[in-house]
């Protein structure tokens, strides 16, 4: 297991070194913070990188058959609005204040 400074972690990661600083102590990069200095452990940064790889797609298959690669047009509606109309009115409705009925002043003389 190979450790490595911020310059090191840098240059791995092909970033400036204030940027991985940055991205460190937000917790989006590996690291920590030894005392003054960050310590980043090489196999976790090329974890971090393989965690960033896009998800493999269905590669286009092509054949005699036709198959149909858009699932979206089967999709099955699940609640919500139907019109900006409604959809206004619910968010009026969530945004109103909530008050209390103001009690009536009773004088008696």
């Amino acid at each position: 297991m190979k450790t490595l400074n911020l310059t090191e972690a840098a240059q791995f990661l092909k970033l400036h070194p204030e940027e991985v600083r940055r991205r460190a102590k937000a917790g989006v990069i590996p690291g920590a913070k030894l005392g003054k200095r960050w310590t980043f452990i090489e196999d976790d940064l090329a974890d971090h990188i393989r965690s960033l790889y896009a998800c493999t797609r269905q590669a286009l298959q092509v054949g005699h058959e036709e198959k149909k690669l858009c699932h979206s047009l089967n999709a099955v509606k699940r609640g919500g609005l139907d019109s900006p109309h409604q959809a206004a009115s619910a968010l009026d409705a969530l945004l109103q204040q909530k008050t209390k009925p103001r009690r009536k002043n009773f004088t008696t003389s």
